[in-house]
């Protein structure tokens, strides 16, 4: 039996996972984690084959579970699955060690051929994921610089941003302030915009 932790704040969706993945005779969901935090606890004691990570969530953002997991649970092989693939996040996965990067679109069927795939030694990534990637070139900025530029890309206010993403508003401005400088650009608008450009949020 193959044995994986389930990582993502959405109750239903991660109940979903687990019920989908439940329905194959060779896979076993031991644990699930609504925080970044909680899987690397979970993690820790339970000792999973495959983490299957959202890559936002309120605390810790997949990318930095798998980093930890792979120093901390070498065992565990990491896969990230995303309502928000953006070529950026792609490369920072690969380089923190992920060997499956997917879409939360994908079937269950393939879900499960991806658990398997990593849990062999493979690496799986969404063909049109690795394709936006491979155009868009290297993004310099952090998953988390990311995710606050494209939501203050709709024009919301800084308390509004926060509350979306679960953080202070001090710090979506410093992730703004950051953002902005590593594009160059004069505010978080013109910051947007250039990454957006360029395909990076």
């Amino acid at each position: 039996m193959i044995r994986i932790l389930l990582a993502d704040d959405e109750h239903l969706i991660r109940g979903a996972l687990a019920a989908l993945l439940a329905l194959e005779d060779d896979l076993v969901v031991v644990g699930q984690a609504a925080t970044g935090a909680e899987a690397i606890a979970a993690a820790r004691a339970l000792e999973p084959d495959v983490a299957v990570v959202d890559l936002q969530m309120p605390d810790l953002d997949g990318v930095t579970v798998a980093a930890r997991l792979r120093t901390e649970v070498p065992a565990c092989r990491t896969m990230i699955v995303t309502s928000h693939g953006r070529p950026g996040h792609l490369k920072q996965a690969l380089a923190a060690g992920v060997r499956g990067f997917l879409p939360k679109t994908v079937s269950a069927d393939d879900l499960a051929m991806v658990v398997r795939t990593v849990h062999a030694g493979g690496r799986y990534v969404d063909p049109q994921l690795a394709a936006e990637a491979i155009s868009a070139g290297d993004s310099p900025l952090t998953a988390r610089e990311a995710d606050v530029l494209q939501l203050a890309a709709s024009g919301a206010p800084v308390e509004e941003i926060a509350r979306r993403a679960s953080l202070s508003a001090g710090t979506v401005r410093n992730y703004l302030s950051s953002a902005a400088g590593k594009l160059g650009a004069a505010n978080r608008h013109e910051a947007a915009r250039m990454a957006r450009r360029r395909g990076w949020i």
